[in-house]
């Protein structure tokens, strides 16, 4: 199901079928189109009088007062003009969550993941965004420490991080993506069902270890205070197979 934004008017697509172009109606969501309320809330936020507003998109203050007070909505063609006014994306004003993303730096430790509940697709960001997959707008998710039901082992190889997760990977039920970051890198690995829950990453400075359960959600670990520690973990593999072992019987 794609996702469309209704306008107060038909809004006509151009199709190519079988090298013709066909013209069709698209009908969409009202209650996804720009309110009064989301305009007059970022003109004040942007200290914008309403006839200021009207001068930078060609229209009348009354207009614009037609717009806040409920009495009308904007063209679909002044969208863009509304959203470059106030300096914001598109999506942006027609979802009325404005994002200020403090990540300027572009840290990837700062990396926000986002997955689809409808097709699985996985989205990432290096700060906040407004993300848009099936007509749901996706939230970040937030990480949780591994638990007993989703135990990982990492092993360092050389130079590679050998990271392994004790879960079933079956098709209702699996891992879906890996994903070790730096601060300045990211490395993903894709998963499926029955595949095996594992992956390679190179050190490169890795700080922080993720991997996402598609019925648990998100998990995170520090791989340097993990068991790829020599000194203090257990990168000893006859060592580490017994733990696996343990962790089996007690846990299931």
């Amino acid at each position: 199901m794609r996702s469309m934004i209704v306008l107060h008017r038909p809004m006509c697509r151009r199709t190519n079928v079988r090298g013709r172009y066909l013209w069709r109606e698209v009908k969409t969501d009202m209650n996804q189109y720009v309110t009064g309320a989301v305009i007059k809330e970022l003109r004040e936020k942007n200290k914008m009088t309403q006839l200021q507003l009207a001068e930078m998109l060609g229209v009348s203050d009354k207009t614009v007062s037609k717009w806040e007070t409920a009495k009308g909505y904007p063209d679909i063609t002044l969208l863009e003009p509304i959203a470059k006014a106030f300096g914001i994306s598109l999506t942006e004003l027609i979802s009325g969550n404005t994002i200020y993303n403090a990540n300027v730096s572009a840290n990837m430790l700062k990396s926000q993941f986002y997955v689809c509940p409808v097709c699985g697709n996985v989205i990432h960001s290096m700060g906040e965004a407004a993300i848009h997959c099936h007509g749901i707008l996706l939230t970040p998710l937030e990480a949780e420490p591994t638990d007993e039901r989703h135990m990982i082992f990492i092993e360092r190889v050389e130079d590679e991080y050998y990271v392994r997760i004790d879960h079933s990977m079956t098709k209702e039920h699996y891992i879906s993506f890996m994903a070790a970051v730096s601060s300045d890198d990211i490395q993903m690995v894709k998963l499926y069902p029955e595949g095996n829950a594992e992956a390679r990453f190179k050190l490169r400075g890795v700080r922080r270890i993720y991997f996402y359960c598609n019925h648990d959600g998100l998990f995170s670990i520090d791989p340097v205070k993990g068991i790829d520690d020599k000194e203090s973990g257990y990168d000893d593999s006859k060592e580490r197979r017994e733990l696996e072992k343990a962790a089996k019987k007690l846990f299931g």
